[in-house]
């Protein structure tokens, strides 16, 4: 039932729509997945995703970097978070938790960590946020110290999606070479690294593997740092502008899922010896569902064409993507709910999970506030440069 028309979209090429279609048929026989034990199910996840090549669009190929493909991304978390929300985060965490080495790694972090990564046999995390610092990247205090032959860790990160469970952690500390964001570094840290310790695991309304991390003393090798020293608030931002266009892509994904459970339920259900799609306040629930579900889209892969034809950045447009397909996806998904009455609120329904995976979407990688305020910011800065 699922629509696939916007695969023949002018914003996709015949490889993209050869991916979506493998993947989905892949994703089809996944079979159930286990959400009681999340650390489990992840790696296992993360396991099969890499044995069956589904990674490699997550990381640059050492052996041959190319830009990485976002329309690609895009269609693997759109596809996987239709199936389930925990597939979807296995394949994503690895793409985000390597961005940096992608975009900015050396030749020698390249070598060491992403063909571990791609091939499902390492586990990555994206650790920027702070107890005191979430979307005010700028304000972050952990610390970084210049220790010679080594650099040194102190401080906390939090709400790390993959804490606890991760081989490897990007890391953002206070390096100091300026003030606010100007003093900022990327660090590549192996979790087996002395000092670094799980102070919390944190539970959700949809349970993914998360946690506090702790850095007692750290001690990283020179060789640790992503790029130049004082470059990491560039290099999160740079992460961020290819990846917060697949936040979009996988809230799509769940909108697509809440729209086909809806019609399967409005189609089979009868009220008065008649399906419920026959009822016109029905049907003007599923107009709106399938034009929040299309506009969506357009956003998303407009964006993720635009990165891929060589933008250089994409904040406007990745961040109206990703405001606009999560929060139209929190309405078509309630709607769904709507539909199945008492049924779309029982445990264990799919539109109930997909109802409490959804409002995650709305604030990681940059809240929805957060986005009218790049919006709006690049909008009027265009109006004053045309003016």
């Amino acid at each position: 039932m699922a629509d696939r028309s916007y695969l023949d979209w002018p914003f996709l090429d015949e490889s993209h729509r050869d991916h979506a279609t493998r993947l989905a048929d892949w994703a089809a026989v996944l079979g159930p997945i286990d959400h009681h034990d999340t650390d489990a199910t992840c790696r296992d996840l993360v396991a099969r995703l890499g044995a069956d090549g589904w990674l490699e669009p997550s990381a640059v190929d050492p052996a041959n970097p190319k830009p990485l493909d976002v329309r690609t991304l895009c269609l693997s978390r759109e596809t996987l978070a239709q199936t389930d929300g925990l597939a979807d985060f296995a394949f994503a965490m690895q793409g985000l938790g390597t961005g940096a080495i992608s975009l900015f790694g050396s030749p020698e972090q390249q070598a060491e960590w992403l063909p571990l990564t791609r091939s499902g046999k390492a586990i990555s995390a994206f650790a920027l946020t702070e107890p005191q610092s979430g979307s005010d990247v700028a304000n972050s205090t952990m610390t970084a110290h210049d220790d010679g032959d080594a650099w040194v860790l102190d401080g906390e990160k939090t709400w790390i999606s993959n804490g606890g469970i991760a081989d490897v952690y990007t890391l953002f500390a206070r390096t100091g070479e300026g003030p606010g964001a100007k003093g900022l570094s990327a660090f590549v840290v192996p979790a087996d690294t002395p000092g670094l310790s799980i102070a919390e695991r944190l539970d959700t309304i949809a349970p993914h593997p998360l946690a506090t991390l702790r850095f007692d003393g750290a001690r990283l090798p020179r060789s640790a740092l992503v790029g130049q020293p004082g470059q990491g608030f560039k290099i999160a931002m740079s992460v961020l502008d290819v990846f917060r266009t697949t936040v979009a892509a996988a809230g799509l994904g769940f909108a697509r899922r809440a729209l086909d459970e809806a019609l399967t339920r409005v189609t089979a259900r009868e009220v008065q010896g008649k399906p419920l799609s026959e009822l016109q306040m029905v049907q003007a629930h599923v107009a709106d569902m399938a034009l929040r579900v299309d506009a969506a889209a357009l956003l998303v892969y407009r964006a993720a064409w635009t990165k891929d034809m060589g933008a250089p950045r994409v904040s406007r447009e990745a961040a109206m993507a990703k405001l606009f397909a999560t929060d139209e996806a929190q309405k078509v998904i309630d709607a769904a709910v709507q539909l199945h009455g008492g049924d779309g609120v029982k445990s264990g329904e799919t539109v109930e999970r997909l109802y409490r995976e959804i409002r995650a979407l709305r604030i990681y990688e940059g809240a929805s506030d957060v986005q009218k305020v790049i919006i709006a910011r690049a909008t009027l800065d265009a109006a004053t440069r045309d003016g």
